[in-house]
């Protein structure tokens, strides 16, 4: 069974785990000149409950999607369930938007969001959040009976200013009429996980069913690509990101079916028609991609195994998520090290990288954001 979600651990893991890390170099991609970089880490804000997907506003402010903590309503007996052991969930409104201003003081702008708690301890909630123009988009992965949240479906949502929001998308309908060909789905409504903006709509990654969707801001849903069958073999899509809001420059990172090995996941280019292509080889737990102002592409990799022994997401793989660049030459240069169950990625106006840390296995209020001092992107 191919999963994604979280194996409960001990939720007692410190705020230590961002440790500044050693210099890091990379090369100029101008001259290939070495440039070095301290690549510091510092926590810019607490306080968040399995912060997730982050994006900034055009008001400045830092907005993050959090999946909350879960609740005990359930829906057995009233619709399809997940399968044990990842299932049947329990549901509750805890999930959550936070604002986060530019001195790190965070603000709720709208509580009360669909949240699932599987067997295990893997949480759901909003999962990602995204801007087109002044209007906040976000990616309601907890919603559906499925998830004991049967009166919100999973979907995407428009937000305004004041908090208030409208469905956009119903994707847990779309996901019940319309199964992909991986053989090991197991969420009848759907494991989403990301979204990027693509002109007037959303592609949309489901990890479990290894599908990337397509909702446009009128409500319309449509298969992009079926990556299980585009790649022939499981592959756990996690991350995808566009370059500049079009549907031209598209890259999707992948987790790999758990356990994790070290160097498996990938990253790959999305066509306009949903095509993939490889980009590179050899990274590990992907859960986010990113552009830099150049086009360079990042990686956050939330875990690494500390040996060559396949390994699950557990205290001994605490404090090994880290960054890494893509270089043009093929090769794969550290940026940042030492986080911890890192989910999520974002640059800022200053040009530097934001990271929700401690996104999953951690206590209640445990989540924080970390800033990566990124010197060679600034404005």
């Amino acid at each position: 069974m191919t999963r994604y979600f979280w194996i409960a651990v001990a939720p007692t893991l410190a705020l230590a785990a961002c440790n500044a890390p050693d210099a890091a170099k990379l090369p100029s991609e101008a001259g290939g000149d070495q440039i070095t970089a301290s690549a510091a880490v510092a926590v810019f804000a607490t306080g968040l409950n399995n912060p997730r997907g982050l994006e900034f506003g055009p008001d400045g402010n830092l907005y993050v999607a959090e999946a909350g903590l879960g609740g005990t309503t359930s829906t057995v007996g009233q619709c399809a369930q997940v399968p044990p052991p990842f299932g049947p969930y329990l549901g509750g409104k805890t999930a959550r938007i936070s604002r986060i201003a530019p001195n790190g003081t965070r603000t709720t702008l709208i509580g009360e969001l669909p949240s699932g708690r599987d067997p295990t301890g893997g949480i759901i909630g909003v999962a990602d959040v995204a801007f087109i123009g002044n209007t906040l988009y976000a990616l309601l992965a907890g919603g559906g009976c499925a998830h004991a949240n049967a009166d919100v479906p999973a979907s995407v949502i428009r937000v305004d200013a004041g908090g208030a929001w409208s469905l956009i998308a119903n994707l847990s309908a779309f996901r019940l009429a319309n199964p992909g060909t991986n053989p090991a789905r197991d969420d009848p409504e759907g494991s989403w996980y990301s979204f990027t903006v693509a002109g007037d709509a959303f592609d949309i990654v489901d990890a479990n069913h290894e599908l990337i969707e397509r909702a446009t801001l009128g409500g319309r849903v449509s298969r992009l690509t079926d990556v299980f069958a585009s790649v022939g073999t499981s592959v756990v899509p996690t991350a995808i990101e566009s370059r500049d809001g079009l549907t031209g420059d598209v890259v999707l990172g992948n987790l790999t079916p758990f356990p994790v090995v070290n160097g498996a996941a990938r990253i790959w280019r999305v066509s306009p028609g949903g095509a993939l292509s490889l980009v590179a080889p050899g990274l590990t737990a992907v859960l986010a991609v990113e552009f830099d102002r150049a086009g360079r592409i990042y990686a956050l990799e939330s875990f690494r195994c500390p040996t060559s022994a396949p390994c699950f997401p557990s205290p001994a793989t605490a404090g090994t998520g880290r960054v890494v660049h893509l270089t043009r030459r093929g090769t794969i240069e550290v940026v940042a090290t030492g986080l911890t169950f890192p989910t999520g990625m974002t640059f800022g106006p200053d040009g530097n990288l934001y990271v929700s840390n401690m996104g999953f296995n951690a206590a209640p209020g445990a989540g924080h954001i970390v800033k990566i001092d990124v010197p060679w992107n600034q404005p």
